[in-house]
């Protein structure tokens, strides 16, 4: 008897779930389905899982494929099943390849193709459907966006749009969606929300036509440039029973969360003063980063993440806001020190594209402060330090993949009926980002505080 192993979550089952058992299953004369728990699913970085255990199980039963469940629910235990059940054959979706190739010494791997339509035939789950996300842009973060997305239950990336259809084809075949295209009204059709990952200049445009044709749209940071753009966007969201989020990561991930929680706690006393950095040095000077002369440097790229921190802890309303720059040949600012003055509190935010800088945060109260190293905005680990240099309280957290999971599970989850009640990011917060970003391009055109 030849025997097959596959494993999975198999959460809201679709028709892509069943075609995967089906195809499994010819591989062979007896099918064995690990499903894995809820506690496996969160250590290996799977969020928003919505059926129960026993319905998965009871659903993977249903499909008329399987000989045998087992649950999975440790990190090597592929290998001990395949050993315990004398398994010929494991496989998975072919969005894996490469994943298990190291099972290749106890048994055959097979990677199945993927269901590329599995949203439009999926079985509706109570009132829960998958939603079908669309990635309006095709670039860099657009790359990454694809891995992070499949740890997250409840949504499916089908598409993606890019002017240059060229583009968008390619794309969509390396990640096996459903479908690309140059044509925005065929992308809107066929979406129920859009993730926009173009320039900054666009990102208004595009996430107005979404909010228009009745999608709900996570947009990249800083999501537009101008305050009026996002009172607009937010109330045209609100209006049309959206959800409109921007997608800044650090916001949403546990460890970022966790600091701020604990700054707020009062074990630091009152908070004074916020410092934090962010750079890089890009050597290639035809990125964005430098040839975009009117939207392209430091501030525009990394300031959403350094004031954020600030936002969060001394608020949206600060008494005045001054840049130093310096800038490159063609005017793009290669590094930036914004200072933000509150009335019994200040911020500085420092930036760089092409200039080097220690990326920590410092946040600075009455009784102690935090520090957290770099890379804080991929927050792991922090500390609260005190007057007694003996005395040093050490937090850490879980951040998973590259951070953008966290923002993708709030973003279900609020098209789910949460989204009034999150506290990460919030529209008042959003609204002040857009306040500083139109400010620091104002100032910046009138070529002020230039260093």
């Amino acid at each position: 008897m030849k025997k097959v192993i596959t494993y999975g979550t198999f959460d809201l089952f679709h028709e892509g779930h069943y075609n995967l058992l089906k195809h499994a299953k010819e591989l062979g004369d007896y099918l064995i389905v690990g499903i894995t728990t809820e506690q496996y699913d969160q250590t290996r970085g799977k969020l928003n899982v919505h059926d129960s255990l026993i319905t998965r199980i009871d659903n993977v039963r249903a499909s008329g494929f399987v000989d045998e469940v087992v649950v999975e629910d440790h990190v090597g235990q592929k290998i001990e099943d395949v050993k315990r059940f004398n398994v010929q054959v494991f496989t998975v979706g072919s969005d894996w390849t490469g994943k298990f190739d190291y099972m290749k010494e106890y048994c055959d791997v097979v990677y199945i193709p993927r269901t590329k339509n599995v949203s439009s035939t999926q079985k509706r789950i109570d009132a829960n459907p998958i939603i079908r996300l669309g990635l309006i842009g095709t670039g860099r973060i657009a790359g990454r966006f694809p891995l992070e997305c499949k740890a997250v239950s409840g949504i499916n990336i089908v598409g993606a749009y890019n002017p240059h259809g060229d583009h968008a084809e390619q794309f969509a075949d390396k990640h096996e969606f459903e479908f690309g295209t140059n044509n925005i009204e065929e992308f809107f059709e066929n979406v129920d929300a859009v993730y926009i990952a173009t320039p900054h200049e666009t990102h208004y445009e595009y996430a107005k036509q979404a909010l228009e044709h009745g999608k709900h749209v996570l947009c990249e940071k800083p999501m537009v440039l101008k305050e009026a753009h996002a009172v607009e966007l937010y109330d045209l969201a609100k209006k049309n029973n959206l959800v409109l989020m921007e997608a800044i990561k650090t916001a949403y991930c546990p460890g970022f969360n966790q600091l701020i929680t604990v700054a707020k706690s009062g074990i630091i006393g009152d908070v004074i003063d916020v410092e934090a950095a962010f750079s890089r040095i890009i050597d290639d000077r035809n990125s964005r980063e430098f040839s975009n002369e009117n939207y392209g440097g430091s501030f525009l790229e990394y300031g959403t993440y350094t004031l954020l921190p600030a936002l969060k802890l001394l608020g949206k309303n600060y008494d005045d806001i001054t840049f130093n720059c310096i800038k490159a040949n063609n005017g793009v600012d290669i590094y930036t020190k914004a200072q933000l003055k509150y009335p019994r509190g200040m911020a500085t935010s420092k930036t760089g594209v092409a200039v080097k800088t220690e990326g920590q945060m410092v946040v600075a109260g009455t009784k102690g402060y935090i520090l957290a190293p770099s890379p804080w905005w991929l927050t792991k680990n922090f500390e609260v330090r005190y007057e007694d240099s003996t005395k040093i309280d050490s937090y850490s957290a879980t951040f998973l993949g590259s951070g953008l999971r966290y923002e993708i599970a709030e973003f279900v989850k609020a098209i789910g009926g949460d989204g009034n009640k999150t506290f990460q990011f919030t529209r008042g917060e959003s609204v002040a980002m857009a306040g500083v970003m139109e400010r620091f391009l104002r100032d910046q055109r009138m070529n002020q505080n230039e260093v």
